[in-house]
């Protein structure tokens, strides 16, 4: 696992050599049908590595070879996922919980944010949750970020990311953060009045970015910024419900705030 840190090759390259041999250990613990806390401790690091792949790999996409790689990447994250929450109930004691256990299932929660169609399946795995995990300041972390996403509340979804998120329940939610700022920024543009443009600066501490980005961001998505006799540059009001993704696509636009990042990439080695 140390040598995800490494910067010798390509990410890619990496990541493929560790995901042969992570596959290769999760087939080898089925067939052999072993349990126990040691395995759940490996099931949860296999987990780690394919949340912080998922991180990567979204980044560096835009090729046909990584979109192919990011998708089994996220296949196997659910796989080793099932797999390690039978494993939490075949070994749990009475109405004990283990120590990570709500993180972990608070990534699952967070996984399916960009679905449409898990209603029921999520109500009813909700069900299966011991109350106490329910509880859990992780688990309602997510529940409420994956309220904030499906009812389009882009301020406390941007916000409490900020404030609230782990690096690896970040890493998740990263490829949704510049779609709910581009929602945003349809809301506030509809909203708003041509004769009296939204102030740039406004809207950049709004949407946690720098406000030479939340610039960029709004001239890619075809809006028009404005300047005042007071130098002050405020967006524009197109009426627009609706807008179109820029053609080179949205990554650079990452993180929301760089010092929380630095941060938290510095625990990654502590988190394998």
């Amino acid at each position: 696992m140390s040598l995800l840190h490494s910067s010798e090759r390509p990410f890619e390259v990496v990541h493929d050599f560790l995901f042969d041999r992570t596959r290769s250990i999760r087939q080898d613990l089925s067939m052999q049908n072993v349990t126990g806390d040691q395995v759940i401790h490996m099931y949860e690091r296999m987990v780690k590595f394919h949340i912080i792949s998922h991180h990567h790999l979204h980044r560096s996409c835009g090729t046909p070879n990584i979109a192919s790689i990011s998708h089994l990447n996220m296949e196997q994250l659910m796989k080793a996922l099932t797999t390690l929450f039978n494993l939490y109930e075949v070994n749990r004691a009475s109405n004990s919980t283990y120590k990570n256990e709500a993180e972990f299932r608070s990534f699952y929660l967070l996984l399916l944010m960009g679905s449409n169609n898990q209603g029921e399946s999520l109500s009813l795995w909700l069900k299966r949750v011991p109350s106490v995990i329910m509880k859990s300041k992780e688990i309602c972390f997510a529940r409420r970020i994956l309220r904030y996403f499906r009812l389009g509340n882009y301020k406390r979804f941007i916000h409490t990311t900020e404030d609230e998120a782990s690096f690896l329940q970040y890493c998740i939610i990263e490829p949704y953060i510049n779609e709910v700022r581009m929602l945003a920024l349809s809301y506030v543009s509809y909203g708003g009045y041509k004769l009296q443009p939204y102030p740039l600066v406004r809207l950049s501490t709004l949407l946690m970015m720098k406000e030479s980005d939340t610039e960029s961001l709004c001239v890619d998505c075809g809006f028009e910024i404005s300047t005042d006799d007071g130098s002050e540059k405020g967006l524009v009001s197109t009426k627009q419900s609706v807008i179109c993704k820029p053609t080179k696509g949205v990554q650079k636009y990452y993180p929301l705030v760089s010092a929380k990042i630095e941060r938290l990439s510095a625990e990654l080695s502590e988190l394998l």
